[in-house]
């Protein structure tokens, strides 16, 4: 795998490829990529996520891409990120784990 890119793995074992400076948006994965010493996230640049549901974890990615993306905006106009209701107390706790 490519060292631009890291692979996310859902509970499920759905696979997320998704851009390192994206996935760097959450300091626990930036934590496990960068800590020092030969840790399987490290070598592999895969990391298992057993406690989120892929869909879950696609929004989650989704949010990394939307955050790049505006973080450093001049425009006023930054189109809001939308979230379905349901999925809101389970993306909290994701979110929370994640550390974004």
């Amino acid at each position: 795998m490519p060292k631009d890119t890291i692979k996310l793995i859902s509970a499920e074992g759905f696979e997320f490829i998704v851009d390192y400076k994206a996935a760097c948006v959450s300091a626990t994965i930036k934590q496990m990529l960068s800590s020092e010493g030969t840790f399987t996230e490290t070598e592999t640049g895969e990391i298992k996520l057993q406690e989120i549901s892929t869909p879950i974890l696609e929004t989650i990615c989704q949010y990394f891409h939307y955050k790049i993306r505006y973080q450093n905006s001049v425009t006023k106009s930054i189109p809001e990120f939308k979230l379905a209701p349901e999925i809101a107390l389970e993306l909290l706790k994701a979110a929370n784990y994640l550390d974004c």
